[in-house]
């Protein structure tokens, strides 16, 4: 007979799981706060992980709704266990060190390891609302929020918004290119920045790509995006072309009638992506593979890794070619074999592989 400690445990457990620019800021920006700096162990996340990253040390940093989560091998640990803002969306290690931790509404925090700085619209921030995070080949470090995009030179923020000419406000995504382009999906129409000015990319029709989530540049410099071409509207409908895109530098292809709400290139080229079946969002989300060797091809071969009826989040691949990817309801992990779900795997081996105890 089990314990009643042991049920109580899984009782929190099922709990949990239901539950050119404009506005140069010069504050004073050079200090961390030494309050706060404590980290707590940390059961697997079970909540929505956005964003996946992993640092210098061979550590895996989860960008989740119950904070910043760090996996070393063994155990998970929360990053951010005393910061009362829980649901983080995006982390960054930059060339220096420092984790930059992105919030869905509390602005963005900075990390040295040891304690936390906090960055808000109050020290120039253009929203408190940060999805993206990017650092350019300058060290600068971009954040795309629901205001604008804010670059950061390690003194004062420089913000972008519509009135530069930033095509909108909501910014999903940020790449620099290897011409030094820095590309923004936002919301609306997706848009480049070539240090002057902004220019909104479009397909031979002169139709613009929507809702951008996601952006990269493959080894041989073509970007590839997921996104929408609205093809008409008739009153409050919209007739719209979900497509994962290629860009040459010369014209757009579509490789797929699928989109992608991630993206990540692997060490061999292959182009994963995650994103949902209908356009809309509604039914089933897919982890595919897309084979380097057909890259090109007018069919490129897609390998279905995994199928799930909610949504998928954030890719990256590992130092050792594992695939990690978040979800609604936590991380995975694929090791071309088999797909290990953490927070499932914590209770089995909870339950079924620790040893009986005297209640």
């Amino acid at each position: 007979m089990r314990c009643i400690h042991k049920y109580a445990w899984f009782l929190i457990l099922v709990f949990c799981i239901s539950c050119g620019g404009t506005n140069i800021t010069n504050n004073p920006i050079n200090k961390f706060n030494p309050e706060t700096k404590k980290s707590k162990a940390s059961p697997a996340p079970n909540s929505m992980v956005r964003n996946i990253k992993q640092d210098r040390n061979g550590n895996i940093l989860l960008a989740s709704y119950k904070g910043v989560l760090l996996y070393d091998g063994k155990s998970f640990t929360n990053l951010t266990s005393e910061i009362n803002s829980p649901s983080f969306l995006n982390v960054l290690e930059d060339r220096k060190g420092l984790l930059w931790l992105a919030t869905r509404d509390s602005g963005v925090y900075c990390y040295n390891g040891q304690s936390f700085q906090h960055f808000t619209t109050r020290e120039g921030l253009a929203s408190n609302a940060v999805a993206a995070i990017y650092e350019d080949k300058a060290g600068s470090i971009w954040f795309g929020t629901r205001g604008g995009a804010s670059c950061f030179d390690g003194k004062s923020f420089r913000n972008f918004t519509t009135k530069e000419g930033l095509s909108n406000n909501g910014i999903n995504a940020i790449l620099e290119d290897k011409t030094g382009r820095i590309w923004f999906g936002t919301r609306e129409e997706a848009c480049y920045y070539d240090g002057g000015k902004f220019t909104i990319f479009k397909n031979k029709d002169g139709k613009a790509f929507n809702n951008v989530s996601a952006i990269i540049e493959d080894k041989k410099g073509n970007i590839w995006f997921g996104g929408t071409i609205i093809n008409n509207r008739q009153g409050n409908k919209v007739f719209a072309e979900q497509g994962l895109w290629r860009y040459d530098g010369l014209s757009f292809t579509q490789v797929s009638q699928r989109g992608a709400a991630s993206m990540f290139e692997d060490k061999q080229g292959n182009i994963w992506t995650s994103g949902a079946v209908n356009p809309n969002g509604v039914g089933s989300w897919k982890l595919s593979r897309y084979d380097q060797k057909t890259l090109y091809d007018k069919n490129p071969i897609a390998t279905e890794i995994m199928s799930i009826d909610k949504m998928l989040c954030g890719i990256m691949e590992a130092g050792d070619g594992s695939i990690w990817f978040g979800s609604i309801k936590g991380v995975y992990r694929y090791d071309g074999k088999n797909i290990t779900d953490f927070f499932a795997e914590a209770i089995r081996q909870y339950f079924y592989e620790k040893p009986e105890e005297p209640c």
